[in-house]
């Protein structure tokens, strides 16, 4: 059974779609939240997010996606003009959950968490990448389903809850998206959606997810590095989609 979804004026957009499988309705939901937001914030002006600092988080990975890394570099290029921060072809990614800074981790909760996810009990699913939305702080696409993401979200923070780490956002609140730039300065949003707009016509990328990678993550030179401490395999898919 697949969490639900509620409002949650931390989370952007604030409320969910209304299917959570749907394409349109989520790709349409992502668009006409993108289009209400007034100003848009530096994305790096956060609190307790220091140049030194190293925190643990699952995340999709995608560094052998190239119709991703094509389609990314191809609105990247568009975008140019607006002197955002474009993700590197080797930082494209997907949060799933915070686990916690490493000086909140001990090494033996990271064991315990690898150990648990051994097997995981998600299957590998398809999503689709659909150029272009945003947020209040970055320019990202929108991705579909989000059916098969919540309910990796939603085992993972299970084995969080039992490890007993710090954790992240509950599942309730889970909204994928994947950036491709980020926001580095206040500015009124009208142009940037503007800009946006014409690339939305593109076709979507396709990603098999086939893992989820635990990670060591840092912010160096206006952009997210990570190291890999494990990466958790998922069970084989019930189709042939991943496989075709």
């Amino acid at each position: 059974m697949t969490p639900e979804l509620v409002n949650d004026p931390r989370a952007f957009p604030c409320e969910p779609p209304a299917d959570l499988d749907d394409p349109d309705a989520i790709v349409g939901h992502d668009w006409r939240a993108f289009q209400e937001v007034e100003r848009m914030g530096d994305h790096w002006d956060r609190p307790g997010w220091a140049d030194q600092q190293r925190s643990y988080y699952w995340m999709l990975t995608f560094s052998g996606a190239t119709e991703l890394l094509g389609l990314a570099e191809h609105c990247q290029k568009a975008l140019r003009h607006l002197g955002m921060d474009p993700v590197p072809s080797d930082g494209l990614h997907v949060t799933m959950l915070r686990v916690g800074p490493t000086d909140q981790v001990t090494e033996a909760q990271v064991e315990q968490l690898i150990a648990l996810t051994q097997n995981l009990p998600v299957r590998a699913f398809r999503l689709l990448a659909h150029p272009l939305a945003g947020s209040r702080g970055a320019v990202r696409f929108s991705l579909t389903p989000w059916r098969p993401m919540i309910r990796l979200h939603a085992a993972l923070s299970a084995v969080g809850d039992q490890v007993r780490v710090p954790g992240g956002s509950p599942t309730s609140a889970l909204r994928p998206h994947l950036g491709i730039a980020y926001n580095n300065q206040t500015r009124q949003a009208a142009p940037v959606v503007a800009a946006v707009a014409p690339l939305r016509s593109l076709p979507p990328a396709v990603l098999d997810v086939t893992s989820v990678e635990l990670v060591e993550l840092r912010r160096q030179d206006r952009a997210y590095r990570w190291r890999i401490v494990h990466s958790a395999r998922l069970l084989p898919s019930q189709t042939s989609t991943l496989n075709e």
